[in-house]
């Protein structure tokens, strides 16, 4: 039993929960920068330990469900070896999302809405990644659901539901981590190709998928802009724009220097090592958002992240699994 369980922790790769619980935390301060009499710190810090551990849960599924191409990709990963039983750690995670359910239905019924999509997409994700970047933008979305999980879960219903702002930061969270899984598919190229995963790395090629990397790099920022030229995120609600800005160019540095790396090291060793810059770009994109209403907490977060990111992900040596 001990076993299992070291194995499925391992499994969890927990250097990606970083990435859920940020994109979580985005709401989770925004609902409590919009209504701080309603907002109850534990509750919030529940709600934050669910979507840190989210991402490992699902990414037993996402094993489960991409066993072919890991067997290519990834042969030293635990459910690939045999360590961890496929079975068994799939129904370890589905019992574990049915108690995020009961336990998200009492915090508000209408979180569970995010909580299923959510679901919902990432098991969609491992046959949209056969389909170019369709896996890219549903992967994005994937992860834009613990946004609105954090903010919905905080508390009463706020009305108005829908406004620009929020339905801007959703799509910039899903933008930002479409990009970062573009990344991630230079490693798994060749086991995507052996089990008929077009993805845009595989369709297209090395030669293309780099240069594009590089133009992707700026997406997220180009987006922002967009928006705000366009109304739909005025600048004029970013209350920390000192504390905004610095973690705006530390993201633009960041999702530059992931394009580069990929682009001078998109096969081999180097290739698995550059997600820990991946990674900590998202989590920088993710982070700035925060700064629009919370400039301190971004900054502490900023400074976490990138120390936890790599901390975690120097227990993972092994490009193999």
């Amino acid at each position: 039993m001990l076993r299992f369980f070291r194995a499925y922790v391992k499994s969890m790769r927990l250097y990606y929960a970083f990435v859920t619980g940020i994109a979580g935390w985005i709401g989770v301060s925004f609902y409590q920068f919009c209504a701080p009499s309603r907002y109850s710190a534990p509750r919030g810090m529940v709600i934050l330990a669910m979507l840190f551990l989210s991402w490992g849960i699902n990414q037993i599924v996402n094993d489960y469900l991409g066993l072919p191409e890991d067997r290519v990709n990834a042969p030293n990963r635990p459910m690939v070896t045999g360590e961890l039983h496929p079975r068994w750690a799939l129904a370890l995670s589905l019992a574990a999302l049915f108690g995020v359910g009961l336990l998200s239905f009492h915090l508000n019924p209408w979180s569970l809405l995010p909580l299923l999509i959510g679901v919902l997409l990432n098991v969609l994700y491992e046959y949209a990644k056969a389909w170019s970047l369709l896996g890219n933008a549903v992967f994005g979305l994937s992860i834009s659901m613990c946004t609105v999980y954090g903010f919905l879960a905080s508390g009463p219903l706020l009305r108005p539901v829908f406004t620009s702002n929020r339905l801007s930061v959703v799509l910039l969270v899903a933008l930002l981590n479409g990009l970062m899984t573009y990344y991630t598919y230079f490693k798994d190229a060749a086991g995507d190709a052996a089990a008929g995963k077009r993805t845009f790395v595989v369709r297209h090629g090395l030669q293309v998928s780099r240069w594009m990397g590089i133009a992707g790099a700026f997406l997220p920022t180009l987006a922002f802009l967009g928006m705000g030229y366009l109304g739909w995120l005025p600048f004029t609600d970013i209350l920390y724009l000192r504390d905004f800005a610095f973690c705006g160019l530390m993201t633009l540095f960041l999702q530059v220097w992931t394009a580069c790396l990929y682009f001078r090291y998109p096969t081999g060793e180097r290739t698995y090592f550059s997600l820990v810059t991946n990674f900590r770009a998202c989590v920088a994109g993710q982070v700035t958002l925060v700064a629009i209403f919370n400039g301190t907490l971004a900054l502490y977060l900023l400074s976490a992240s990138y120390v936890f990111i790599g901390f975690l992900f120097d227990m993972y040596r092994d490009p193999q699994a």
